[in-house]
């Protein structure tokens, strides 16, 4: 029995059903359904807004909201997971990795506490509020920390069984979610498992690796188009940052050509850094990576607007690939390609 058949979803969410939502939503159901079961489940708040008129109305034992106030958020749920409880500690991902991060790194993962702190507005979901709420530099840090798993599904679907995972997974727990509805990638439950990614799609001339909701969208895509000129691309959900998947790198990195890589994130220390620092140690291949310019993103304007400015494109995914494929036809790694 695989591990989505061992965590079924329960029979009034139906796979297709969790579509309709967004992974907010998605997440703030599948917490209470886990919550019902487990009293040491509780949400902790910062006035996030949704919570009070499911979560709080049916286990108000089991809620806390501290307001919008960061840093007690986190201080407080690593008081009660040292006490034995499961807490998730909810509110946007710049602000639980920039205002909180003493406390996320000292109290949380620094005491290796079992806190699960469920971020949303990750990447440039919440660029209609400006700078201030653009989460581009949160995988950058999230990764220096110790003890930390981090999580980043790839849509609403995914989101379920990463909750589910991330429950009673040792340690602490960090899940980025966006703010809007996005495409379907996953058509159906599957054996989803923190540590291992999820190929979408084979191919052996390169590899495409990206993380998040958009980023990921945005490399199939790009897979269409590149198989329109005849390049077959493999296709890798890296939906777990920490710990990453090195056994899927290293064969991406023999198998195939090189690898690009797809990120709502600075191109410093995020996806592309990660990979970059495996394949360099373990197996050299080249990296073209797609994500966020050493830039300040100033702009106000929907996520699509402002990733598009920023380059992380379906064209962009395009022109790196071949710009990458270029240089190795003479030389690939692949024998069935010389």
């Amino acid at each position: 029995m695989t591990a989505a058949q061992d965590s079924p979803l329960s029979v009034q969410d139906s796979w297709a059903e969790l579509y309709t939502d967004t992974a907010r939503g998605v997440h703030r159901r599948i917490l209470l359904e886990l919550a019902r079961g487990d009293e040491r489940i509780y949400c902790v708040d910062s006035d996030t807004g949704g919570f009070e008129d499911d979560f709080a109305a049916e286990l108000p034992g089991q809620y806390v909201n501290v307001g919008i106030a960061e840093a007690n958020l986190l201080g407080m749920s690593a008081g009660l997971a040292a006490a034995g409880l499961i807490p998730f500690a909810h509110t946007m991902s710049t602000f639980a990795t920039t205002r909180a991060l003493e406390q996320l790194k000292l109290d949380v993962a620094g005491n290796n506490l079992p806190v699960r702190v469920v971020a949303t507005h990750g990447g440039l979901s919440a660029g209609h509020y400006g700078p201030s709420h653009h989460a581009v530099q949160d995988l950058a840090i999230l990764r220096t920390l110790p003890h930390l798993t981090v999580l980043v599904p790839a849509d609403a679907g995914e989101t379920a069984l990463a909750v589910r995972a991330a429950a009673h997974h040792p340690g602490p727990v960090y899940i980025r979610l966006g703010r809007n509805a996005t495409p379907q990638i996953h058509h159906e439950p599957y054996d989803f498992r923190i540590g291992t990614s999820a190929q979408l799609a084979d191919g052996d001339d390169l590899t495409v690796v990206a993380t998040g909701p958009l980023p990921v969208h945005f490399a199939c895509g790009a897979r269409e188009v590149l198989a329109e000129r005849g390049i077959a691309a493999r296709v890798v959900n890296m939906h777990t940052i920490k710990p990453l998947d090195r056994d899927a790198l290293l064969r991406a990195a023999a198998e195939t050509a090189g690898i690009v890589t797809v990120e709502d994130h600075l191109d410093a220390g995020g996806l592309g850094g990660a990979v970059s620092e495996v394949v360099s140690a373990e197996h050299p291949c080249r990296v073209r990576r797609v994500g966020i310019a050493d830039r300040y993103l100033d702009t106000v304007g929907d996520e699509r607007e402002l990733l598009a400015d920023a380059g992380v494109t379906v064209d962009r995914i395009v022109t790196e690939a071949l710009t990458l494929l270029d240089p190795a036809r003479t030389d690939h790694p692949n024998p069935r390609r010389r």
